[in-house]
């Protein structure tokens, strides 16, 4: 008898072993399935918990730090000065938070000075709805001058509150920050290049400090970098979230110098396509370049009377400064000549440190996990562990948890919400980690049943090649329109394609298989797993569905090692199969459970209280001409307490143009003894034809917050406006009053404003209102029991008084 033949040499496809049914072909098959299974489960968790312990924020350092370093505790001291009360712009409050950091600036020996100046919003916020939008703004700034300056590093924050609250986190601690880093700097050696710390007014308002200061003061006029320091939130890692374009070397820096480096190139993607803007957004021009941070957890409390210093976590703040500090140093010492690169990098944390590499290659990484994954299919058809038909079937229904995950995640909140609808208020519940949880539970469930489902009749091989290839056509999608995004799924397709590749041309009752797979599950672990964890604070527990939606796609990248979790069925029959049916539905049966326990106990600990009081919003708004007041509040679905308020939608557009023009709940109110805005005619002057100039004054007759003017586009089309000397854009609006003007910050001797307009009628209409904050005094108004709050909006708890004027 001769040798036998090899199927190389025969020429013919190697037939798949007759004892194994076509459904049970995985691309493993260890002798040791349990014990395969115990040891890649407890890789890939170790894996997993390192990969989430990297993300924690180092312990605050105390007071006795080195001089030369940052600590926490010290900069707690000027958090608990900056963030003593609520201090708006414009407020005396303020005023005495600016005195302060004045103080500690000059006290440093650094040239410090005042920025006063009426400035244009930067971005789209709040008094974009009622027109153009100034502000009257205070920047402080100070200079560390450099031994041999290439350019400038701009640290910037805002010191400015929202009115609902004092701003502990936001933005006391990018202030303090900025100060105890700059305390730091002036210890050691003086950098190379100047360090110019810029804390801004009017942040909250507008944006107006920081577009001051970019459009108008001479240290910004030749650009540099900018480092700007924000929270979204009271706790969690500082997310490095936003950068200028062609950011390469930015992150090249950012990954070297920051000491606790996390960002990604994703989030950087998702801010861009969001309508969100800090005082980053008034450098993102030609002149500058520069990177945006902040900390995003523990965003219940975000713009409300919670945002105080106690709420504030120290760890967050360390790393804040430590990263600040860190690149602050950086730049100081680099030639700053030429910090622009061609392209955006690919970049995101891994424990130890920052992965990058240029955005050149996402395109042709992403192809090229493309080809990976066609091989792997090719191989595993070639291999007999899957017919070309069961391939297909296998991609196609890869698709159902990749729909099934979200949509069920979404609809989870919805019924949660539908339970305890005062979360429709919050950015986030108070304590979401068991939501979060059960979000992942179910997508895990879902995963997991389908998986059971479809296992035995598509086969493991094709339905982990079918989700392989789901992960590397997102990838290509994502590399064309979202190309920061692309390595979430262009990685984990192309290592897990790999992983199969090598487990096929192994001895498969051997190690290397399940080694293979589970290196290749691990690259999915060390991407995807922090970026679940990142994205449910980023985005809120409203849109938990994508962080489902991630978890499923770790879950595809993980099918061979699940499989090792599902009994071998072949060759089974009678009993023995049917009981391996039933163990193969445990996973999905366990998560299930895990689903509902986990959202029951997430509804149980995290009720309203006095410390954890539910959202409500409500506003008060009079015309001062005819006497009638209204409660408005925002809520479409009002809590019980603003229900005693408000009732039916109304368009307050018309009488309230200074609000913007969107529908609010309404209710009567009993008009108050509040005096309007005054608006004088100081000077008019006839034009060419029947155009007029008006020059008149918006004096505010109490302390007002806002004050507004707004032009009846019945009576006179505007040409050409100005504010306190500055143009102003003159974009008609909708609906009866088409020009609009919004002033932050008014000084108590009032505005002037000029207007060149066309008349339409006999007399010019205008309507003027101004806007303070605080309901208390007003008649009929009953204090929030203490389980009832203020949700973070611009308008909470805002008074305005209106009344038309005719010139």
């Amino acid at each position: 008898m001769g040798a036998p033949t090899t199927p190389a040499e025969t020429g013919t496809r190697p037939r798949p072993n007759p004892g194994v049914p076509a459904a049970d072909r995985a691309l493993t098959r260890p002798r040791r399935r349990l014990v395969a299974a115990a040891a890649a489960l407890v890789a890939l968790t170790a894996l997993g918990a390192g990969s989430l312990l990297d993300l924690r924020t180092p312990a605050p350092r105390p007071t006795d730090a080195p001089a030369d370093a940052f600590s926490a505790d010290r900069a707690y001291e000027d958090v608990q000065v900056i963030a003593a009360r609520t201090h708006v712009a414009g407020s005396p409050a303020n005023e005495q938070v600016r005195a302060h950091l004045e103080q500690q600036l000059r006290g440093l020996g650094l040239e410090t000075e005042v920025q006063d100046t009426v400035a244009p919003e930067a971005g789209q916020l709040s008094g974009a709805a009622g027109g153009a939008t100034v502000a009257r703004v205070r920047n402080v700034v100070a200079r560390l001058p450099g031994t041999d300056s290439t350019g400038r590093v701009f640290l910037v924050s805002h010191y400015d509150s929202v009115q609902t609250g004092p701003g502990g986190n936001d933005d006391a601690a990018g202030t303090s920050a900025i100060l105890e880093v700059a305390r730091a700097l002036t210890t050691g050696p003086r950098p190379r290049n100047d360090i110019v710390f810029v804390l801004t007014d009017a942040e909250e308002a507008c944006l107006c400090g920081a577009a001051a200061f970019a459009a108008s003061h001479p240290l910004a006029a030749d650009g540099g970098v900018v480092l700007n320091l924000e929270a979204r939130g009271s706790t969690g890692p500082v997310i490095m979230f936003e950068t200028s374009r062609n950011n390469a070397k930015l992150v090249d820096i950012f990954g070297r110098a920051a000491p606790h480096p996390v960002g990604t190139s994703f989030a950087v993607e998702i801010y861009r396509a969001l309508p969100n803007d800090t005082d980053f957004t008034a450098f993102l021009d030609e002149k500058f370049v520069g990177l945006n941070s902040a900390y995003i957890d523990g965003g219940a409390i975000y713009h409300t009377p919670l945002d105080t210093p106690a709420a504030l976590d120290r760890g967050s703040l360390q790393q804040h400064g430590d990263n600040a500090l860190g690149l602050a140093r950086e730049f100081g010492g680099t030639d700053l000549t030429d910090l622009r690169s061609g392209h955006d990098a690919t970049y995101f944390p891994v424990p130890g440190g920052l992965v990058r590499y240029p955005g050149t290659l996402t395109l042709p990484l992403a192809l090229l996990a493309v080809a990976a994954v066609a091989a792997l299919a090719w191989l595993t058809r070639r291999s007999g562990r899957a017919s070309t038909g069961r391939l297909v079937a296998g991609f196609a229904l890869a698709l159902v948890p990749i729909i099934a995950a979200p949509v069920a995640a979404q609809l989870l909140w919805l019924a949660i919400t539908t339970i305890r609808p005062g979360y429709a208020e919050l950015l986030d519940p108070y304590r979401p980690i068991w939501y979060r949880l059960a979000v992942v539970a179910l997508a895990a469930a879902i995963l997991f049943a389908w998986y059971a489902l479809t296992r035995r009749r598509i086969g493991p091989a094709a339905l982990a090649v079918g989700g392989l290839a789901w992960l590397a056509v997102l990838g290509v999608l994502l590399a064309v329109a979202v190309p920061g995004g692309a390595y979430l799924t262009t990685l984990p397709a192309l290592a897990g394609a790999v992983g199969g590749l090598v487990a096929l041309r192994t001895r498969q009752t051997g190690p290397w298989p399940v080694v293979a797979v589970t290196a290749a599950a691990a690259v999915g672990v060390v991407i995807l797993l922090p970026t679940v964890v990142l994205l449910f604070p980023a985005l809120g527990m409203a849109m938990g569905g994508v962080a489902a939606l991630v978890a499923v796609l770790l879950g595809l990248v993980a099918l061979p090692v699940i499989d090792l979790l599902h009994p071998q069925a072949g060759g089974q029959r009678g009993m023995l199969a049917l009981r391996a049916r039933r163990l193969a539905v445990l996973p999905a049966g366990a998560a299930a459970v895990a689903t509902v326990v986990l959202a029951g106990v997430g509804l149980a600990v995290d009720r309203f209280d006095a410390a954890h009081p539910v959202p409500t919003h409500l506003m008060y708004a009079m015309d001062a001409g005819t006497g009638q007041a209204r409660w408005l509040s925002h809520e479409s679905d009002p809590q019980p307490w603003t229900d005693g308020y408000v009732d039916g939608v109304t368009d307050i557009g018309d009488d309230f143009p200074g609000l913007g023009d969107a529908e609010l709940r309404a209710g009567p109110a009993q008009p108050a003894n509040l005096p309007a805005p005054k608006l004088e005619l100081v000077l008019t002057d006839a034009a060419v034809g029947s155009d007029r100039t008006l020059r008149l004054r918006l004096t505010p007759q109490r302390v007002a917050r806002i004050a507004t003017l707004h032009v009846d586009t019945s009576t006179a089309t505007v040409l050409r406006a100005e504010v306190a000397g500055r143009s102003v854009p003159v974009e008609p609006r909708d609906g009866k009053w088409g020009f609009g003007l919004v002033f932050h910050a008014p000084p108590a001797e009032g505005i002037e404003v000029t207007l060149a307009v066309r008349p339409l009628a006999g007399q010019v209409a205008l309507r003027a209102m101004d806007a303070s904050d605080g309901l208390d005094a007003l008649p009929g108004f009953r204090p929030r029991p203490p389980a009832v709050g203020v949700v973070g909006s611009h308008s909470s708890e805002m008074l305005a008084v209106a009344r038309t004027y005719q010139f």
